[in-house]
């Protein structure tokens, strides 16, 4: 996988942008000027962040694997160590499937019904392979979603998720608050 270079990542104009960022030169990017990207953040080959109006924040130590897609107007916010297994979709934005209004882009927007709404993926929240996330949806902190799940309604804090619609089947262990306080403890000590 080839990234950019640090130079290269501050002339694309992102809103902000970390150090340690590992960007690939594959990723496509829409609307830098809103996007924000924290430290320690890796976005892999073909990934699509394409910002609306809202914008996209991603937070510290978080992943995105290869194929994803962060698309719509709304904000999609993803929050410190969390994480998005390849080709995941997260829409903040959605046609309208009644039938009451024509859809797709090529329609100009007083014919279309689109919706949008805010998507925030919590800390520590991980999404599977082939997952979606559509449009209002807040995964809770440490939330688990299985591969190729529908996430339509919020998820609860440290519960796994799966299923079309996904449901919670199960809670998840919160150790791994320990082990990130532990891991930031060894972090900082070794940091000038």
């Amino acid at each position: 996988m080839s990234f950019y270079s640090r130079d290269e990542l501050e002339s694309l104009g992102l809103a902000h942008v970390g150090s340690q960022v590992l960007l690939s030169r594959r990723a496509v990017i829409y609307n830098p000027a809103r996007i924000s990207i924290g430290s320690n953040v890796r976005i892999d080959d073909f990934c699509l962040l394409s910002a609306g109006d809202g914008g996209i924040e991603i937070g510290d130590f978080v992943h995105i694997a290869v194929y994803c897609s962060l698309i719509g107007a709304g904000r999609i916010t993803l929050q410190d160590f969390s994480g998005l297994s390849s080709r995941v979709s997260v829409y903040s934005s959605n046609d309208d499937y009644s039938g009451a209004h024509l859809t797709n882009p090529t329609v100009p927007a007083p014919f279309t019904g689109v919706s949008h709404a805010d998507v925030l993926i919590g800390r520590h929240a991980i999404v599977g392979a082939g997952a979606v996330i559509l449009p209002g949806i807040t995964l809770g902190e440490g939330v688990a979603v299985g591969a190729l799940s529908l996430v339509t309604k919020s998820c609860e804090g440290f519960g796994v998720y799966s299923g079309v619609p996904a449901r919670r089947i199960r809670s998840r262990g919160q150790g791994l608050l320990e082990l990130e306080q532990q891991f930031l403890a060894q972090r900082n000590a070794v940091l000038p």
